[in-house]
C-alpha cells in the first residue's frame, strides 16, 4: 500500500471516529452533559486533517488528546478498571497506529525530523502512562468490601424455631423461609472436594411455542429417601435421595393455554403435608380402598398453569381422591371475575397452617384493568374445602363467599411464596400491586394499603393482625418478592420473634413478626414528585437501617465497551428523567434504578438464625419506563397483533413501554458489575462484606471469563457448614462462598442457566450431606435452557 493510500485510510478512520463523537458530543453537551466527547471529536478530526496533510504536528495533538483523555477519566471513575477502558481503549488503539513506523515514513521529515521524532516519543510517553494506570486499576479492587461476619453461635439451639435439618420439607427449607439447614458435613474446608454424584434429566424443555418467561425456578423437597420437584409444564418427579433413580413421575396433562395471553410456565416448588395436622386421614369422599386412604396420609400438593391445587400421595404419585372431589383437586377459577385462560395461576407452592393449605395466585401484569382477583384463600387440606378468603379490596370479609359471588376484581396479589409462624398462629403473605403497575391514579383506599407489604394473617380466620408497606403507592412494579425469613434475634439481651422481609429494592425490613414494627430503624425519605396527570407519587418512601439500595446513577456511572455505545448511553440517561429511586414514571421516558427485575427477588436471601446473619446476592441492573397515552381503552399502543399484550395496560389511561436500560449493542446503560455476594448482621444492619459475583463468560460472544458481577435470579442457601451455596448468575456455574468472609471456595460448571435456589439434605443410606441444583435455564435472562437436576457430595469414605 503506497503512502498516500494509508493516509487516506488512516485519515479517514479518524475523521469518521472524530465526526460521530463530536456530533454525539455537540448533542450531549447541549442535554448539559460532559463536554469531554465533543472535545475528543473535535481532536479526532483534527489529527485526521494533519495526517493528511503530513504534517508531525499530528503526533503532538495526539499525545495531548490520550494524556486529557487519561485526567478526565481518573477524574470521573478514580482506578475502576472496567469504567476506565471503556474511555481510554479507542484513544489508546489509535494512538498504537498512529505509532506504526510506516505512518511515520508518510510524513515529512524535512524540516521537521526532530519536531517529528519528539512528536513521536511525546505519544509513546503517553501511551506507556495509559499502560501504567491501566495495569494499577487492573490491580486494584474498586468495589469489594472485605471484612468478617461475627462468628456469635445460639446458646439453645432448640429455641430457633424449625430449621432444615436432614430434610427439607419446604420450599425455603421449613416454613420459616429461612433457606438454612443444620447440616455441617460439608464445610469451608473440605467443600472444594464435592463431586457430582447424581444427575437426573427431566426431559421437559423450554419448547418453541412456549412464553418467553419458560423457567426453572423450582427448589426441590426430600422427605424421607426421596427428592420431589415439579418442572415448568408441572410435571411432577420423585427421585431416590441417594441414587437420583427416578421413583414415580405425575403428569397433569395441563391444557395448554393460548400462550399470548401466558406470562409464566414455572413451578417454584411443590407443598408437603405430613399427616400429622388434626383430622390429617381423613378425605371428603371415601377412598376406593383401605390402602389409597394410607398412601395419601402424606401429600404432595401441586399447583398448576391452568388453576387447579391438585393433592398427590408422596409415596406414590397417584391423585388422592376427595381433595376438592373424587378428581383430587381444587379448582382455583372458582369464583373469579374476569375468567380468561391464561390470566390466572399459582407459580409458587402453597404455605401448610396445621389443617389448611393457603394459596395464593399470579395475575397478568400489565394486560389490562380487569384481570381475576388477587385473593388469599385457605382449604382444608383434606377435603380442599374452602374455609376462608382474604380479599385485599375487602379485608375483613373472610367468610367463604357464596357460591353465585365473585371476589373482587383486578385486587392485589401475591404470587410468592409466603411464612408460617404456628406458635403465633400467624401466616406472613408477601403482596404484589395492583395492575397496572405504572399508574395508580384509580386505586381505592384499601388497594392503596395492601400494595407491595407484608401481610400477617390469623391462619385460621385469615383476620388481618398487622400489614407493613415497603413501597408506597408502587409505580414501579416493586411488588414484595420473597419469601419473609422468620428467626428469633437477640436485641439488648432479650430474644425477639423476628420476621426479615427482602424487596426488589434492596432493603431488608426486619421487623417485630408479632407486631409488625421495625426492630432496626426505617427512615421515610423524600420522594420525587412529578406523576402523570391523574395520577399522584407518596411524598416519602421507606427505608431500613440494613440497606442494599445502590449508589445513585449520575452521568458518569454511564457505560459501554467503548467510547461510542458509552455516549449513547449518556445521551439516553441525558435525555430522559432520573431524580434518584422513585423516579415516578414519564411520558418522556424514565429511569427506574434499581429496576424491577429487583435488587432482590423470588430467591430472596438466606439466613442464619444461630448467627443471626444475612448472605444476600443484591444484583443492579436500571431499567427505563415510559407511558404512552391511550387513545381508547382497546387499541394496542406498545405491542404488535401478534405479540402478546404485555403492558397495554387496556382500560388504563397509559400503555408502557418498559425494559433494561441497555446500550446500542445490548450490554446495561450502567457501569459493572452487576451483581454481588455479601453478608450481614441482622441485630445492627451492619453489612460486614461484599463481593463481586460472576464472570461474563456466558454473556459474551468471546468466552472470556472476566469477573465483572453479572445478575442473577434465584437466591442463596446456607448451612451450619458456615458454606454458603448458590447458582442464579447468568454464567452457568454452581459456587459455594465462606458465609463468614464472603470468599469463593468452589465452584462447578453447569449444562444450562442455574437460575433457581439450591437445597441441601441428609441420605441415611451413604451418611452423606447432598447439596442440590436445577439448572433448567430462564426464559427472560436468556439463559440457555435445560432439564437437568444435579446432585453433588463429598466422595465415600
Amino acid at each position: 500500500m503506497s503512502s498516500r493510500a494509508i493516509r487516506i485510510a488512516l485519515s479517514t478512520l479518524f475523521a469518521l471516529a472524530g465526526l460521530w463523537l463530536g456530533v454525539g458530543g455537540l448533542w450531549l453537551v447541549t442535554l448539559g452533559g460532559s463536554y469531554s466527547y465533543l472535545a475528543q471529536g473535535l481532536a479526532l478530526i483534527a489529527v485526521a486533517a494533519l495526517i493528511m496533510a503530513r504534517n508531525p504536528l499530528a503526533f503532538w495533538v495526539y499525545a495531548a488528546l490520550l494524556l486529557l483523555t487519561i485526567v478526565w477519566a481518573l477524574v470521573e471513575v478514580g482506578l475502576d478498571w472496567w469504567q476506565l477502558a471503556p474511555r481510554g481503549d479507542l484513544v489508546f488503539l489509535f494512538g498504537l497506529i498512529l505509532m506504526l513506523p510506516w505512518l511515520a515514513r508518510s510524513v515529512r521529515t524535512r524540516p521537521h525530523g526532530s519536531f517529528l521524532r519528539s512528536g513521536r516519543a511525546a505519544l509513546a510517553a503517553s501511551l506507556a502512562v495509559s499502560v501504567a494506570i491501566a495495569l494499577l486499576a487492573v490491580f486494584t479492587p474498586s468495589h469489594d468490601l472485605a471484612g468478617t461476619l461475627p462468628e456469635r453461635s445460639a446458646t439453645d439451639r432448640d429455641a430457633l424455631g424449625p430449621a432444615a435439618g436432614k430434610d427439607w420439607t419446604a420450599y425455603g427449607g421449613s416454613q420459616a423461609g429461612q433457606h438454612y439447614s443444620t447440616l455441617d458435613q460439608i464445610t469451608a474446608q473440605n467443600v472444594g472436594k464435592l463431586k457430582v454424584a447424581w444427575t437426573f434429566h427431566t426431559g421437559d424443555v423450554r419448547g418453541k411455542k412456549d412464553p418467553t418467561e419458560t423457567t426453572y425456578e423450582v427448589t426441590p423437597l426430600k422427605i424421607g429417601d426421596s427428592v420431589y420437584f415439579c418442572t415448568p409444564h408441572d410435571l411432577v418427579f420423585a427421585l431416590n435421595a441417594e441414587t437420583g433413580e427416578q421413583k414415580w413421575r405425575y403428569d397433569p396433562k395441563v391444557a395448554e393455554p393460548p400462550y399470548q395471553s401466558t406470562q409464566h410456565l414455572t413451578c417454584r416448588g411443590l407443598s408437603y403435608s405430613d399427616g400429622t395436622a388434626p383430622d390429617a386421614t381423613a378425605t371428603a369422599t371415601a377412598p376406593a380402598n383401605a390402602t389409597a386412604s394410607a398412601d395419601c396420609v402424606k401429600r404432595l400438593f401441586l399447583p398448576t398453569v391452568d388453576g387447579r391445587l391438585i393433592a398427590l400421595s408422596a409415596k406414590t404419585g397417584k391423585v388422592c381422591p376427595g381433595f376438592g372431589g373424587p378428581d383430587g383437586f381444587v379448582n382455583l377459577w372458582q369464583n373469579m371475575p374476569n375468567v380468561k385462560t391464561g390470566s390466572y395461576y399459582s407459580t409458587s407452592p402453597p404455605i401448610i397452617a396445621k389443617s389448611l393449605i393457603i394459596v395464593g395466585g399470579a395475575v397478568n401484569d400489565n394486560v389490562s384493568t380487569a384481570e381475576p382477583s388477587g385473593v388469599i384463600r385457605a382449604f382444608d387440606v383434606n377435603s380442599g374445602k374452602l374455609i376462608w378468603n382474604w380479599d385485599s379490596r375487602k379485608p375483613t370479609d373472610t367468610a367463604p363467599i357464596a357460591a353465585d359471588q365473585t371476589y373482587s376484581a383486578n385486587s392485589p396479589n401475591s404470587w410468592s411464596i409466603s411464612s408460617y409462624d404456628p406458635a403465633l398462629g400467624l401466616i406472613f403473605i408477601p403482596m404484589g400491586n395492583q395492575p397496572p403497575d405504572q399508574f395508580g391514579g384509580n386505586r381505592d383506599k384499601n388497594v392503596e394499603a395492601y400494595s407491595s407489604s407484608v401481610v400477617a394473617l390469623n391462619a385460621e380466620t385469615g383476620a388481618v393482625d398487622w400489614v407493613f408497606q415497603s413501597t408506597h403507592h408502587d409505580l414501579w412494579d416493586m411488588d414484595v418478592p420473597a419469601q419473609p425469613a422468620l428467626l428469633d434475634l437477640t436485641i439488648a439481651g432479650s430474644t425477639v420473634p423476628a420476621l426479615v422481609e427482602t424487596t426488589k429494592q434492596g432493603e431488608l425490613f426486619v421487623l417485630d413478626r408479632r407486631t409488625g414494627k421495625p426492630l432496626l430503624p426505617v427512615r421515610e425519605v423524600p420522594a420525587p414528585k412529578g406523576a402523570v396527570a391523574g395520577d399522584v407519587t407518596a411524598p416519602t418512601q421507606p427505608v431500613s437501617t440494613l440497606s442494599f439500595n445502590p449508589t445513585p446513577l449520575t452521568e458518569a456511572s454511564m457505560w459501554g465497551l467503548s467510547p461510542f455505545d458509552q455516549l449513547a448511553c449518556r445521551i439516553a440517561f441525558r435525555s430522559m428523567r432520573y431524580e434518584g429511586r422513585y423516579t415516578p414514571p414519564s411520558l418522556k421516558g424514565s429511569i427506574v434504578y434499581p429496576g424491577n427485575f429487583g435488587t432482590f427477588n423470588w430467591g430472596g436471601v438466606a439466613i442464619d438464625p444461630e448467627r443471626q446473619v444475612v448472605f444476600a446476592m443484591p444484583v443492579y441492573l436500571a431499567f427505563t419506563s415510559t407511558l404512552k397515552a391511550r387513545t381508547d381503552a382497546t387499541s394496542r399502543i406498545v405491542s404488535k397483533p401478534d405479540e402478546a399484550p404485555f403492558n397495554e395496560n387496556f382500560g388504563a389511561p397509559y400503555a408502557a413501554k418498559m425494559g433494561a436500560f441497555l446500550s446500542p449493542i445490548g450490554l446495561p446503560c450502567q457501569a459493572p458489575p452487576w451483581g454481588y455476594v455479601a453478608g450481614a448482621d441482622l441485630t445492627t444492619g451492619k453489612t460486614y462484606y461484599r463481593h463481586v459475583n460472576g464472570t461474563v463468560r456466558d454473556l459474551s460472544p468471546i468466552p472470556l471469563p472476566f469477573k465483572m458481577g453479572v445478575p442473577g435470579i434465584g437466591g442463596p442457601m446456607i448451612t451450619r457448614g458456615g458454606v454458603a451455596f448458590l447458582s442464579g448468575t447468568l454464567d452457568y456455574f454452581a459456587r459455594a462462598y465462606d458465609v463468614t468472609s464472603g470468599k469463593k471456595l468452589w465452584e462447578s460448571r453447569l449444562p444450562a442457566g442455574g437460575q433457581a435456589t439450591p437445597m441441601t439434605y441428609w441420605s441415611e443410606k451413604s451418611g452423606r450431606q447432598f447439596v442440590v441444583v436445577v439448572a433448567g435455564g430462564h426464559g427472560s435472562t436468556g439463559t440457555e435452557a435445560g432439564d437437568s437436576i444435579i446432585a453433588y457430595a463429598l466422595p465415600k469414605s
